[in-house]
């Protein structure tokens, strides 16, 4: 493994949640009534009470404009190009743990203009 794989996931894991403290802060006042707890082991849904997965969502956005840049994101990710969908443009629901940080490792690779896919 490289050795700057772990300072870039650093800098990303705190790069989001400086961004999720900021955007906490300015939502404050809009927060909808928490709502129920599910039965243990049930999937998490995207929502006010997953704000790293909105800001990841948000950060990744930018990145899937283009004619064909979801479908190269699936082919990575492993996964059908309809839950790409269902997980960034929906938001109805949240990746496992690998592919949020592969997703993550994703956005910061974009950011800084290298091309995984």
């Amino acid at each position: 493994m490289d050795p700057r794989t772990g300072d870039v996931i650093y800098n990303l894991a705190a790069y989001l949640l400086e961004e999720t403290w900021n955007n906490l802060r300015k939502e404050r006042h809009t927060a909808k009534p928490e709502r129920r707890p599910r039965a243990g082991g049930a999937t998490r849904q995207p929502g006010p009470d997953t704000p790293v997965w909105n800001e990841l969502v948000r950060q990744a956005a930018p990145y899937l404009r283009k004619r064909g840049d979801k479908v190269r994101l699936a082919r990575l990710l492993g996964l059908p190009r309809q839950r790409i969908h269902q997980l960034l443009v929906a938001k109805t629901a949240c990746a496992d743990a690998e592919r949020t940080l592969l997703l993550a490792a994703w956005v910061q690779a974009k950011r800084r203009g290298e091309a995984w896919v």
